[in-house]
């Protein structure tokens, strides 16, 4: 992983600092010293010096001779996710909505060819995929990455399209990208996308954008059902239009969150002088 780097600014300690937390995930819970180097592509005594900073930072313990993270990993994208204001304020929207469908919802935005889960409220439901938040797919297999995709300028699209994916699902064989092109230009026009077990035999889903208060799609939210129970004609007629209320509704919300006042209250020294 490390190496990539080109820019004269580029610090690679920090890179493989950040390669070493990514190689823990819900089927890698808990790695060697070995296991960690291998996956971040690194010596064993550059992963070794790695793993014991950021257990001396907090963000793994060693467990006999293996790593795990720790809780405090959390705080690196709750931090993002808390400084738009935008969970805080689905949450609500999200817990309605799937006691009104009785499927799963989930909130994504953009990272790269991928989107990545910022929100869920979810249903136990017999589907393929395992989703928590941080869970990374290809935009172009889903129905939130499509809404995405479709609200990107033509540049930017064809910039992200040449990406690689970073989910490690297999490369996908699915539409050309003109026919990709082509489903984008349509989602663009009529507001929603749906995805229909393209990510994996089952997952069926719909989505509609979240914008912020100046009309900008900053992230998607969707509907997600077992298709074997639920028909496409139900997931368009029924819970598409919940959905989109429900986007509407947080979009709004969000509009005010954003354009109220902020003032920065200065706080007391030990010494009795203010500070800011």
């Amino acid at each position: 992983m490390a190496g990539r780097g080109t820019g004269p600014d580029f610090v690679e300690a920090l890179a493989r600092g950040l390669d070493v937390l990514a190689c823990f995930d819900a089927g890698h819970r808990e790695m060697s010293l070995s296991e960690v180097a291998t996956a971040a592509g690194l010596a064993r005594p550059t992963a070794r010096r790695l793993l014991l900073t950021l257990e001396e930072l907090g963000f793994v313990r060693s467990c006999g001779t293996s790593f795990v993270l720790t809780p405090k990993v959390l705080t690196l994208g709750m931090a993002y996710v808390g400084a738009l204001g935008l969970w805080d304020i689905a949450r609500p929207h999200l817990e309605a909505l799937v006691a009104s469908t009785g499927e799963s919802s989930s909130m994504a935005q953009l990272d790269g060819a991928d989107i990545v889960y910022v929100a869920r409220v979810s249903v136990p439901k017999l589907i393929a995929l395992r989703v928590d938040i941080g869970t990374r797919f290809p935009a172009a297999q889903t129905s939130q990455g499509k809404v995405l995709l479709a609200a990107l300028s033509p540049t930017e699209l064809e910039s992200t399209l040449a990406e690689p994916s970073r989910a490690g699902l297999p490369p996908y064989i699915g539409r050309s990208p003109d026919l990709l092109r082509d489903e984008l230009t349509e989602i663009r026009a009529r507001g929603w996308a749906l995805a229909d077990e393209e990510l994996a035999p089952g997952v069926r889903s719909v989505a509609v954008p979240v914008r912020d208060r100046h009309g900008v799609v900053q992230a998607a939210m969707n509907v997600t059902v077992h298709a074997a129970e639920t028909a496409t004609e139900r997931l368009l007629q029924e819970y598409l239009p919940l959905l989109l209320r429900t986007a509407g509704d947080i979009g709004a919300e969000w509009a005010l969150w954003q354009s109220r006042p902020h003032v920065e209250v200065a706080r007391r020294s030990t010494h009795g002088s203010a500070t800011a």
